[in-house]
């Protein structure tokens, strides 16, 4: 997405609400992607001579700027699940959001079910965080910059009709709101199209591991977030599954698109 939050803050939210909400995952894994990145990549090529990673980021913190100008407001549906260890659904809400532009967000809920202990410890909370951190301090503490990250660049991989730059992303302090992994940078608008790693610092003693997905969409020369999954390995109860999928977009002035069909979640 071309906002700022869009690359880094959300893993930021994610992190402290494991550290407040351990039971709620005890309530109770497989990926799934937009079609076109169901396609296998392409095998990795070294980079390309003429740009380093300095110069991609560059180019990418660039096009984000020029877009998120022209980003005045948008609004989405998104559906958060939380699944157990066999795949069964535990909690869902299905929220629409309105964003305007610099910073302001507004979340109401159109449907939940499932556990309420879930629904208000994780999905509450979260939609709480995010609308305190979009323009916050951790939002900038967050920022994917050489401010906060070191960059390298690994390769050059297609995902799906996106040829994209590789690279490597360590952050430069153990922070709950920084990440280690890779991001994919699309080689022609130097935006994300995935962004894949794990937390710099433990998120809270209950957590043993988690590891997170990203996944964004071009809309009418937008870059939305598509679906995030992250997956944690809980003390005494396991791994757990948390995804959000994006949907149903209204860009400035345009229509809605892509809708899909929600499960059902297990009785509480």
């Amino acid at each position: 997405m071309t906002t700022r939050f869009a690359y880094s803050s959300r893993w930021g939210f994610l992190a402290c609400l494991l550290g407040i909400a351990p039971a709620a995952f005890a309530q109770g894994n497989s990926f799934v992607s937009r079609p076109e990145a169901n396609t296998p990549p392409r095998f990795l090529t070294a980079p390309s001579a003429t740009l380093t990673s300095d110069d991609v980021i560059a180019r990418m913190l660039e096009r984000n700027r020029s877009r998120s100008s022209q980003l005045q407001r948008y609004s989405e549906v998104r559906t958060y699940e939380i699944r157990n260890s066999e795949g069964k659904l535990a909690a869902q809400a299905v929220v629409r959001v309105n964003y305007e532009a610099p910073d302001r967000k507004d979340f109401s809920k159109t449907s939940e079910q499932g556990s309420l202990i879930v629904r208000h410890l994780v999905f509450d909370r979260l939609m709480q965080g995010e609308g305190e951190t979009t323009s916050g301090r951790e939002h900038h503490d967050s920022e994917i910059t050489a401010e906060n990250y070191a960059f390298g660049l690994a390769g050059e991989e297609s995902l799906g009709p996106y040829r994209c730059f590789v690279l490597e992303v360590t952050p430069k302090r153990k922070d709950k709101y920084l990440f280690e992994g890779k991001i994919w940078v699309d080689a022609d608008d130097f935006a994300i199209v995935k962004m894949a790693g794990r937390p710099a610092k433990k998120p809270s003693f209950w957590i043993n591991d988690a590891e997170f997905v990203r996944q964004f969409q071009k809309i009418d020369g937008f870059w939305l977030p598509y679906r995030d999954e992250t997956s944690i390995e809980v003390k005494k109860y396991g791994r757990k599954t948390f995804t959000v999928d994006h949907e149903r977009y209204i860009i400035n002035s345009t229509t809605p698109v892509e809708t899909k069909t929600s499960g059902t979640a297990d009785p509480d």
